[in-house]
């Protein structure tokens, strides 16, 4: 298993240890029966175990109703990807969102939705992102598009790329990383810098002194601006493709974070870039 940084509450460590002892799902039916010091028990001995060993446990402990125990499971379903405790959690979560518990048990969900696994296989997204506030941390999650093409066309050289893109929590980040992928390789301009980049994407600090600078005009295929503080998901189709237009800055922009969701890996890959004649032909198509 891929070594991952494992979060609970402030307590952060790494699995990277040998530990073995008592079976896990043992301790974690002591977790689910809250026996003193069951908790901590778990935690530590969770370190180094198989996904197998910490998906038996994440369905004893999907069968609790506690907040607590069940934002540990949100921490294992992170660790091991999406298992069948997966939608016991979600629809847990629902449950308490109708009862107006949604501050309490958003945490169980955001951590593991920084998966991709857990993602692309969550169950009721629709009823989900229904249900949460908009402006909430978990509703950003749940919009999040992965492996998604995009189209970028660039006027000014005549070129257009195809991107596949996963994992970006909003538009601060996509115009970081677009410029990092396309900059200086296919097209002409100053690329970002190294902490910027590292800070959009899997880097230790998200705030890079000095800040974030913007390279971009960041354009839709009808001529409307993209804004940063929006996501990638906002972007409209045309031709059943989302379409970013990549033109000079008209003034400097910059900005503090990297990234909003410090444990989601982003991907922006460039995929193809377009020959001559297609990118001509879609630049016919958008508005300039």
């Amino acid at each position: 298993m891929r070594c991952r940084r494992w979060t609970i509450s402030v307590r952060r460590a790494r699995i990277c240890h040998n530990l073995r002892g008592v079976e896990l799902t043992s301790i974690a039916e002591s977790v689910v029966r809250a026996e003193p010091g069951a908790f901590e028990t778990f935690v530590d001995q969770a370190q180094g175990r198989s996904p197998d060993e910490l998906s038996a446990a994440a369905l004893v402990l999907s069968s609790s109703s506690d907040p607590a125990v069940n934002r540990l499971l949100g921490n294992l379903l992170y660790l091991t990807g999406a298992s069948p405790a997966l939608e016991t959690l979600v629809l847990r979560v629902l449950g308490a969102i109708s009862r107006g518990e949604f501050d309490e048990w958003q945490p169980a969900l955001l951590l593991p939705l920084q998966d991709e696994d857990v993602r692309l296989a969550l169950p009721h997204r629709d009823r989900l992102l229904a249900a949460v506030p908009a402006d909430s941390w978990l509703s950003g999650l749940l919009q999040v598009l992965d492996l998604e093409q995009l189209l970028v066309l660039h006027p000014l050289s005549g070129k257009g790329f195809e991107v596949t893109i996963g994992g970006i929590g909003d538009n601060f980040q996509l115009h970081t990383l677009l410029a990092y992928r396309l900059i200086p390789l296919h097209i002409p301009g100053e690329p970002p810098s190294l902490s910027w980049v590292e800070a959009a994407s899997v880097g230790p600090d998200l705030e890079p002194a000095g800040g974030i600078q913007g390279q971009f005009e960041l354009s839709d295929a009808f001529g409307e601006t993209i804004w940063n503080e929006g996501r990638p998901s906002d972007i409209p189709l045309l031709d059943d493709r989302r379409v970013i237009v990549l033109s000079p800055p008209r003034y400097q922009r910059s900005w503090n974070a990297g990234r909003l969701y410090p444990m989601m890996t982003p991907m922006v890959d460039v995929t193809r870039e377009l020959p001559p004649d297609e990118a001509a032909s879609w630049l016919a198509k958008v508005a300039s």
